[in-house]
Protein backbone atom coordinates (compact mmCIF):
# COMPACT_ATOMS: atom_id res chain seq x y z
CA UNK A 1 0.00 0.00 0.00
CA UNK A 2 1.51 3.58 -0.90
CA UNK A 3 2.22 5.55 2.11
CA UNK A 4 -0.57 8.47 2.56
CA UNK A 5 -0.45 11.71 4.32
CA UNK A 6 -1.29 12.01 7.89
CA UNK A 7 -3.00 15.54 8.05
CA UNK A 8 -3.16 16.92 11.78
CA UNK A 9 -5.43 19.60 12.38
CA UNK A 10 -4.44 21.68 15.07
CA UNK A 11 -8.18 23.09 16.51
CA UNK A 12 -8.66 24.72 18.95
CA UNK A 13 -5.73 27.46 19.96
CA UNK A 14 -6.78 27.22 23.41
CA UNK A 15 -6.58 23.57 24.67
CA UNK A 16 -4.31 20.83 25.71
CA UNK A 17 -3.77 19.62 22.11
CA UNK A 18 0.00 21.11 21.85
CA UNK A 19 0.81 19.49 24.56
CA UNK A 20 -0.33 16.03 23.33
CA UNK A 21 1.72 16.94 19.74
CA UNK A 22 4.57 17.93 21.87
CA UNK A 23 4.83 14.65 24.28
CA UNK A 24 4.05 12.27 21.31
CA UNK A 25 6.98 13.94 18.75
CA UNK A 26 9.60 14.17 21.47
CA UNK A 27 9.33 10.64 21.92
CA UNK A 28 8.40 9.12 18.40
CA UNK A 29 10.65 9.22 15.79
CA UNK A 30 8.50 9.87 12.27
CA UNK A 31 9.22 6.81 10.25
CA UNK A 32 8.30 6.40 6.20
CA UNK A 33 5.55 8.86 7.06
CA UNK A 34 4.82 12.25 5.77
CA UNK A 35 2.90 13.95 8.28
CA UNK A 36 1.64 17.46 8.20
CA UNK A 37 0.25 19.80 10.90
CA UNK A 38 -2.36 22.23 10.26
CA UNK A 39 -2.72 25.17 11.97
CA UNK A 40 -0.58 28.46 13.46
CA UNK A 41 3.41 28.02 13.44
CA UNK A 42 3.99 30.61 15.67
CA UNK A 43 1.49 29.81 18.23
CA UNK A 44 2.56 26.11 18.43
CA UNK A 45 5.88 26.62 18.78
CA UNK A 46 5.40 29.57 21.26
CA UNK A 47 3.15 26.69 23.35
CA UNK A 48 5.74 23.95 22.96
CA UNK A 49 8.40 26.20 24.33
CA UNK A 50 6.14 27.25 27.18
CA UNK A 51 5.94 23.66 27.81
CA UNK A 52 9.76 23.03 27.19
CA UNK A 53 9.21 20.60 24.35
CA UNK A 54 12.03 21.10 21.32
CA UNK A 55 11.07 19.56 18.47
CA UNK A 56 12.09 20.25 14.57
CA UNK A 57 9.07 21.68 12.48
CA UNK A 58 9.42 22.05 8.81
CA UNK A 59 7.36 24.97 7.58
CA UNK A 60 5.69 24.10 3.66
CA UNK A 61 3.92 26.14 1.29
CA UNK A 62 1.88 22.98 0.09
CA UNK A 63 1.49 19.51 0.87
CA UNK A 64 4.04 18.70 -2.15
CA UNK A 65 6.63 19.96 -0.35
CA UNK A 66 6.30 17.60 2.77
CA UNK A 67 9.09 15.65 3.65
CA UNK A 68 9.29 11.94 5.01
CA UNK A 69 10.55 11.57 8.43
CA UNK A 70 9.79 14.64 9.44
CA UNK A 71 7.04 16.80 11.04
CA UNK A 72 5.45 19.24 8.45
CA UNK A 73 3.23 22.31 9.07
CA UNK A 74 0.90 24.52 6.39
CA UNK A 75 0.62 27.61 8.77
CA UNK A 76 -2.70 29.14 8.75
CA UNK A 77 -2.68 32.99 9.95
CA UNK A 78 -4.22 33.48 13.24
CA UNK A 79 -4.33 37.24 13.59
CA UNK A 80 -4.99 38.05 17.63
CA UNK A 81 -2.35 39.10 19.18
CA UNK A 82 -3.08 38.25 22.09
CA UNK A 83 -2.68 35.28 24.48
CA UNK A 84 -6.31 33.62 24.99
CA UNK A 85 -6.74 32.45 28.19
CA UNK A 86 -10.13 30.78 27.83
CA UNK A 87 -11.95 28.85 24.57
CA UNK A 88 -13.48 31.85 22.55
CA UNK A 89 -15.57 32.12 19.49
CA UNK A 90 -12.49 34.74 18.11
CA UNK A 91 -11.09 31.44 16.89
CA UNK A 92 -14.03 30.12 15.00
CA UNK A 93 -12.55 31.51 11.67
CA UNK A 94 -9.29 30.43 12.50
CA UNK A 95 -10.07 26.56 12.80
CA UNK A 96 -12.93 26.75 9.89
CA UNK A 97 -9.23 28.06 7.59
CA UNK A 98 -7.44 25.21 9.18
CA UNK A 99 -10.36 22.85 7.84
CA UNK A 100 -11.00 24.18 4.61
CA UNK A 101 -7.04 24.00 3.98
CA UNK A 102 -7.15 20.36 5.14
CA UNK A 103 -9.92 19.50 2.88
CA UNK A 104 -8.33 20.92 -0.22
CA UNK A 105 -5.44 19.12 0.46
CA UNK A 106 -7.27 15.71 0.93
CA UNK A 107 -9.34 16.57 -2.35
CA UNK A 108 -5.35 17.43 -4.41
CA UNK A 109 -3.98 14.35 -3.09
CA UNK A 110 -7.25 12.01 -4.82
CA UNK A 111 -8.18 11.36 -1.21
CA UNK A 112 -4.99 9.52 -0.49
CA UNK A 113 -5.01 10.64 3.01
CA UNK A 114 -6.11 10.37 6.69
CA UNK A 115 -7.35 13.54 8.85
CA UNK A 116 -6.56 13.34 12.73
CA UNK A 117 -8.32 16.64 14.41
CA UNK A 118 -7.31 18.05 17.18
CA UNK A 119 -10.54 19.05 19.75
CA UNK A 120 -12.97 22.13 18.97
CA UNK A 121 -15.40 23.27 21.07
CA UNK A 122 -19.02 22.20 20.14
CA UNK A 123 -20.29 25.30 21.96
CA UNK A 124 -18.17 27.94 20.17
CA UNK A 125 -16.95 26.39 17.07
CA UNK A 126 -19.64 23.85 16.24
CA UNK A 127 -22.30 26.65 17.83
CA UNK A 128 -25.38 24.28 17.53
CA UNK A 129 -25.00 24.28 13.89
CA UNK A 130 -23.74 20.92 14.24
CA UNK A 131 -24.10 18.17 16.34
CA UNK A 132 -20.34 17.12 16.37
CA UNK A 133 -17.49 17.24 13.55
CA UNK A 134 -19.12 13.68 12.18
CA UNK A 135 -22.17 15.84 11.23
CA UNK A 136 -19.87 18.93 10.25
CA UNK A 137 -17.56 16.99 7.68
CA UNK A 138 -20.52 15.14 6.19
CA UNK A 139 -21.69 18.33 5.35
CA UNK A 140 -18.57 20.03 3.54
CA UNK A 141 -17.72 16.97 1.82
CA UNK A 142 -21.37 16.42 0.79
CA UNK A 143 -21.21 12.71 2.48
CA UNK A 144 -24.13 10.86 3.54
CA UNK A 145 -25.25 9.22 6.44
CA UNK A 146 -21.83 9.38 8.74
CA UNK A 147 -20.73 6.61 11.02
CA UNK A 148 -19.59 7.17 14.47
CA UNK A 149 -17.26 4.18 15.64
CA UNK A 150 -15.27 4.57 18.63
CA UNK A 151 -12.83 1.91 18.22
CA UNK A 152 -10.40 -0.17 20.61
CA UNK A 153 -9.03 -3.44 19.01
CA UNK A 154 -11.02 -5.10 21.92
CA UNK A 155 -13.66 -3.66 21.41
CA UNK A 156 -15.55 -1.05 19.55
CA UNK A 157 -18.84 0.49 20.04
CA UNK A 158 -21.13 2.60 17.34
CA UNK A 159 -24.46 4.90 18.44
CA UNK A 160 -26.88 5.15 16.01
CA UNK A 161 -27.95 8.56 17.29
CA UNK A 162 -25.42 11.03 18.00
CA UNK A 163 -25.04 14.01 20.11
CA UNK A 164 -29.63 14.58 20.47
CA UNK A 165 -31.07 15.05 23.35
CA UNK A 166 -32.65 11.81 24.85
CA UNK A 167 -35.89 12.81 24.68
CA UNK A 168 -35.61 12.57 20.90
CA UNK A 169 -33.79 9.08 20.31
CA UNK A 170 -36.84 7.36 19.99
CA UNK A 171 -38.59 9.02 17.47
CA UNK A 172 -35.04 9.46 15.36
CA UNK A 173 -34.29 5.30 15.42
CA UNK A 174 -35.30 4.36 12.23
CA UNK A 175 -34.47 0.45 10.45
CA UNK A 176 -32.25 2.53 7.71
CA UNK A 177 -29.61 3.99 10.03
CA UNK A 178 -28.96 0.70 11.90
CA UNK A 179 -28.55 -0.91 8.72
CA UNK A 180 -26.20 1.63 7.10
CA UNK A 181 -24.28 1.88 10.24
CA UNK A 182 -23.75 -1.72 10.81
CA UNK A 183 -22.53 -2.27 6.86
CA UNK A 184 -20.41 0.86 6.98
CA UNK A 185 -18.72 -0.62 9.68
CA UNK A 186 -18.40 -4.21 8.35
CA UNK A 187 -17.02 -2.97 4.97
CA UNK A 188 -14.60 -1.07 7.12
CA UNK A 189 -13.44 -4.13 9.46
CA UNK A 190 -13.03 -6.08 5.77
CA UNK A 191 -11.52 -3.86 4.22
CA UNK A 192 -9.21 -1.87 6.08
CA UNK A 193 -8.70 -4.15 9.01
CA UNK A 194 -8.77 -7.40 7.14
CA UNK A 195 -11.43 -8.93 9.91
CA UNK A 196 -15.07 -10.14 9.71
CA UNK A 197 -16.31 -8.49 12.61
CA UNK A 198 -19.03 -9.93 14.88
CA UNK A 199 -21.83 -7.58 16.14
CA UNK A 200 -23.75 -7.29 19.01
CA UNK A 201 -26.77 -4.83 19.29
CA UNK A 202 -28.84 -3.32 22.44
CA UNK A 203 -32.25 -2.87 22.73
CA UNK A 204 -33.49 0.82 23.30
CA UNK A 205 -35.44 0.02 26.64
CA UNK A 206 -34.33 -1.76 30.05
CA UNK A 207 -34.32 -5.38 29.73
CA UNK A 208 -35.77 -4.72 26.03
CA UNK A 209 -38.98 -4.11 27.03
CA UNK A 210 -41.57 -2.00 26.99
CA UNK A 211 -44.94 -0.87 28.65
CA UNK A 212 -46.19 0.28 25.26
CA UNK A 213 -48.00 -2.09 22.97
CA UNK A 214 -45.29 -1.98 20.56
CA UNK A 215 -41.94 -1.38 22.06
CA UNK A 216 -39.05 0.22 19.36
CA UNK A 217 -36.95 -3.21 20.08
CA UNK A 218 -39.85 -4.53 17.91
CA UNK A 219 -40.59 -1.89 15.28
CA UNK A 220 -37.17 -0.98 14.42
CA UNK A 221 -34.20 -2.78 16.11
CA UNK A 222 -35.37 -6.56 15.70
CA UNK A 223 -36.28 -6.07 11.90
CA UNK A 224 -33.20 -4.65 11.13
CA UNK A 225 -31.24 -7.52 12.82
CA UNK A 226 -33.17 -10.06 10.54
CA UNK A 227 -32.14 -7.67 7.19
CA UNK A 228 -28.60 -7.44 8.27
CA UNK A 229 -28.58 -11.54 9.05
CA UNK A 230 -29.57 -11.84 5.30
CA UNK A 231 -26.33 -9.60 4.15
CA UNK A 232 -24.73 -12.50 6.10
CA UNK A 233 -23.34 -10.63 8.46
CA UNK A 234 -22.62 -11.84 12.08
CA UNK A 235 -25.15 -10.48 14.24
CA UNK A 236 -26.98 -10.65 17.46
CA UNK A 237 -29.27 -9.30 19.74
CA UNK A 238 -31.28 -7.41 20.96
CA UNK A 239 -29.72 -7.58 24.31
CA UNK A 240 -30.44 -5.38 27.28
CA UNK A 241 -27.83 -2.63 28.00
CA UNK A 242 -27.51 -3.02 31.69
CA UNK A 243 -25.69 -6.14 31.80
CA UNK A 244 -24.19 -6.61 28.48
CA UNK A 245 -20.77 -4.82 29.09
CA UNK A 246 -19.90 -7.57 31.30
CA UNK A 247 -16.17 -9.26 30.45
CA UNK A 248 -17.80 -12.38 29.58
CA UNK A 249 -19.97 -10.61 26.82
CA UNK A 250 -18.27 -8.23 25.25
CA UNK A 251 -15.53 -11.41 24.84
CA UNK A 252 -17.66 -12.64 22.15
CA UNK A 253 -18.16 -9.54 20.11
CA UNK A 254 -16.20 -6.29 17.83
CA UNK A 255 -18.16 -3.99 17.42
CA UNK A 256 -21.26 -3.33 19.74
CA UNK A 257 -24.25 -1.57 18.19
CA UNK A 258 -26.08 1.10 20.68
CA UNK A 259 -29.42 3.11 20.36
CA UNK A 260 -27.69 6.75 21.65
CA UNK A 261 -24.41 8.20 22.50
CA UNK A 262 -23.77 7.75 26.28
CA UNK A 263 -25.41 3.91 25.96
CA UNK A 264 -22.18 2.86 24.56
CA UNK A 265 -19.72 5.84 24.64
CA UNK A 266 -20.03 5.46 28.81
CA UNK A 267 -18.81 1.70 29.06
CA UNK A 268 -16.11 2.25 26.71
CA UNK A 269 -14.63 4.83 28.04
CA UNK A 270 -14.70 2.79 31.81
CA UNK A 271 -13.36 0.09 30.01
CA UNK A 272 -10.50 1.56 28.27
CA UNK A 273 -10.52 5.11 29.48
CA UNK A 274 -8.55 7.05 26.71
CA UNK A 275 -7.09 4.18 24.72
CA UNK A 276 -10.02 4.53 21.57
CA UNK A 277 -9.98 6.95 19.14
CA UNK A 278 -13.54 8.17 17.79
CA UNK A 279 -13.58 6.77 13.61
CA UNK A 280 -15.65 8.76 11.30
CA UNK A 281 -16.81 6.32 8.76
CA UNK A 282 -18.95 7.07 5.25
CA UNK A 283 -16.57 10.24 4.01
CA UNK A 284 -14.36 9.99 0.89
CA UNK A 285 -11.18 9.51 3.72
CA UNK A 286 -10.99 8.39 7.04
CA UNK A 287 -11.28 10.66 10.07
CA UNK A 288 -9.48 9.56 13.10
CA UNK A 289 -9.98 12.01 16.59
CA UNK A 290 -8.33 11.39 19.65
CA UNK A 291 -11.53 11.29 22.06
CA UNK A 292 -10.47 13.85 24.15
CA UNK A 293 -11.90 17.71 24.11
CA UNK A 294 -10.41 20.82 24.57
CA UNK A 295 -9.87 20.30 28.51
CA UNK A 296 -8.90 24.08 29.25
CA UNK A 297 -8.54 23.89 32.64
CA UNK A 298 -5.39 21.98 32.35
CA UNK A 299 -3.89 23.79 29.81
CA UNK A 300 0.03 24.42 30.49
CA UNK A 301 0.17 21.97 32.98
CA UNK A 302 1.46 19.25 31.09
CA UNK A 303 -0.19 16.64 33.06
CA UNK A 304 -3.12 15.62 30.40
CA UNK A 305 -3.54 12.21 29.28
CA UNK A 306 -1.96 11.94 25.41
CA UNK A 307 -3.17 7.81 25.43
CA UNK A 308 -5.77 8.67 22.22
CA UNK A 309 -3.40 10.40 20.32
CA UNK A 310 -0.95 7.72 21.10
CA UNK A 311 -3.68 5.31 19.93
CA UNK A 312 -4.64 7.07 16.93
CA UNK A 313 -0.80 7.03 15.29
CA UNK A 314 -0.39 3.64 16.36
CA UNK A 315 -3.65 2.94 14.58
CA UNK A 316 -2.34 4.64 11.18
CA UNK A 317 0.88 3.08 11.89
CA UNK A 318 -0.63 -0.52 11.79
CA UNK A 319 -3.08 0.31 8.79
CA UNK A 320 -0.72 2.59 6.20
Amino acid sequence: MNTKYILIVLGEPYSIFSEIIGRYFSKKKIKRKKIILIGNYNLLKKQLRKLNYKIKINKIENFRQSETDTLNLINIDFFHKKTFTKITSKSNSYIEKCFEETLKIIKKSYYQSYLINGPVSKTTFLNKKYLGITEYLSEKTKSKNPVMLIYNKKLAVSPITTHIPVKRVSKSLSKRKIVNNVINIDKFYKKTLKKKAKFAILGLNPHCESVDKISEEQKVIIPSIKFIKKKGINIKGPFSADTFFLKSNIKNFDVVIGMYHDQVLTPIKTLYNFNAINLTLGLPFLRISPDHGPNASMMGKNKSDPASFFYAMKFLNKIN
